[in-house]
């Protein structure tokens, strides 16, 4: 990708509360020829089995699962305010039913064979590790509980941090 740079995840210092659950990311991997995207606030990053890590939930309906399923990799994508309305749109209209990446304008590019998008001013290139359907079960508080009103429970995926990159005018933080 161009005019990307690579940085360390502990010189990357985003904060993660307002980068993915006010900014928004796009979840996205591929599957055969075909890739596919979600938009998601849900998620973090941190340290897991001695890795850095990032990981993201996707609900059961969601067309992106199967892609995530079918991948070794999966990237996280986060854009300038301006692209808000697109990352509305790919978060409201499935994979299914229209190409909504080709409809949304955005650019799939490939970094270390790993789909993201030219427009974004950081992506995050993870290698899945571990995923996980939730168990309601498990569930300690009914808070947690009252966000699945249909039983639609997400899958877990964590993924260890493989790169983070920046475009070339975007700091670290």
């Amino acid at each position: 990708m161009q005019h990307w740079q690579e940085v360390k995840p502990e010189a990357f210092i985003a904060n993660p509360f307002v980068l993915i659950g006010q900014e928004w990311m796009l979840v996205t991997a591929r599957k055969g020829s075909q890739v596919n995207t979600m938009t998601a606030s849900w998620g973090g990053l941190g340290v897991m089995w001695g890795e850095n890590v990032a990981f993201v939930v996707i609900r059961q309906s969601r067309h992106t699962k199967g892609f995530v399923d079918a991948a070794d990799h999966f990237s996280l994508t986060f854009f300038p305010e301006g692209y808000r309305k697109t990352l509305n749109y790919l978060g409201t209209v499935s994979g299914r039913d229209e190409n909504k990446i080709k409809k949304s304008g955005l650019t799939i590019v490939d970094y270390d064979s790993v789909p993201c998008f030219a427009e974004a001013n950081r992506a995050i290139l993870c290698r899945k590790l571990f995923a996980q359907p939730y168990d309601p079960a498990a569930f300690l508080d009914p808070l947690v509980s009252a966000c699945y009103p249909k039983q639609d429970y997400h899958t877990l995926y964590i993924g260890a941090i493989e790169k983070i990159l920046l475009k070339a005018d975007e700091p670290a933080y």
